[in-house]
């Protein structure tokens, strides 16, 4: 098969460890940046320009797109899909796991399990959106914040008053979430691929931080997980519609609460956390559904 990856530095490990798979099983493979394409909207022809040439047509992309270019990136995503190449993550499921807020309301909707979340963006009584999620401590969260960015612990009721009020005065939305205090900055990613849990790992937030992502300096390591947060991570896929993904979970009082749902989770952590090949049951995973004009949206919203 003829397959692209879109994302913006080949270099990457997540990337090379893409191309190093497809190859093994006999593969051709492109990594294309998406920002660099542009697109002849056609009703008879759509195309994708790329630095100066059409792009002949693939097989299948890999979607490898950054949050900061979500828009851009999944619009030359759904350029390749109107011409009938096969996604591993359509489009629509990307942006839809991309929107913090809209992702939370349909989980909530499907009745996965949630830290208890407040959503604003200049409440005129501070008092009560707090009272939504009991009170401090809570963690405060800038709704377009990525890797931890944009991420505050407040510990006492006016420190959370003083960072929405700062928030408020960048005109910023904000998510408020109860403070899960007995993950003890632990969280549990869970690596999804067509509706099974192939790796799961463990990622701990380094001393004085409770932030667990690893782009903040969090240790990841091999961990089981129970039935309970199997199920969790795989509704959690499906209500997004997302083919492969990482699933964030954690382990509270009332059971698996979900934190993210990441459509172009890293490779790199949880091939090295668990020695699995995670990047190898990508490529058979697009082995197996590869068709034309073919895709797998199972979510809705």
């Amino acid at each position: 098969m003829n397959i692209a990856i879109l994302s913006r530095d080949a270099n990457l490990y997540s990337t090379q460890r893409l191309i190093q798979a497809a190859e093994e099983r006999g593969h051709q493979v492109e990594v294309i940046d998406a920002l660099r394409c542009y697109m002849n909207i056609s009703a008879n022809k759509p195309e994708v320009h790329y630095k100066g040439r059409v792009l002949k047509e693939f097989d299948a992309i890999i979607p490898r797109i950054g949050a900061s270019i979500t828009f851009y990136g999944t619009a030359v995503l759904r350029q390749f899909e109107m011409m009938g190449t096969y996604p591993l993550n359509e489009s629509v499921a990307i942006s839809r796991s991309r929107d913090k807020l809209r992702s939370l309301q349909l989980l909530s909707r499907k009745g996965v399990g949630l830290p208890v979340t407040g959503f604003a963006h200049s409440p005129d009584d501070v008092n009560d959106l707090l009272k939504t999620v009991g009170g401090a401590p809570v963690v405060i969260k800038l709704l377009e914040g990525t890797q931890g960015v944009g991420v505050v612990l407040a510990e006492t009721h006016s420190a959370a008053e003083s960072v929405i009020q700062a928030f408020n005065g960048l005109k910023a939305n904000i998510l408020v979430q109860e403070f899960i205090a007995e993950a003890k900055g632990a969280d549990i990613r869970c690596f999804v691929i067509d509706g099974k849990v192939v790796a799961s790992m463990k990622r701990q937030a380094k001393d004085g931080e409770f932030r667990s992502n690893l782009h903040q300096g969090g240790s990841a390591s091999l961990i089981k997980i129970t039935p309970a947060e199997r199920a969790t991570a795989v509704q959690a896929a499906r209500v997004m519609g997302l083919n492969v993904c990482g699933v964030d979970l954690l382990r509270s009082n009332h059971g698996p609460v979900v934190m993210e749902v990441n459509s172009s989770p890293g490779i790199e952590g949880i091939e090295k956390a668990t020695g699995k090949n995670i990047a190898a049951a990508i490529i058979e995973f697009i082995e197996k559904n590869a068709r034309p004009h073919n895709t797998r949206t199972r979510g809705k919203g």
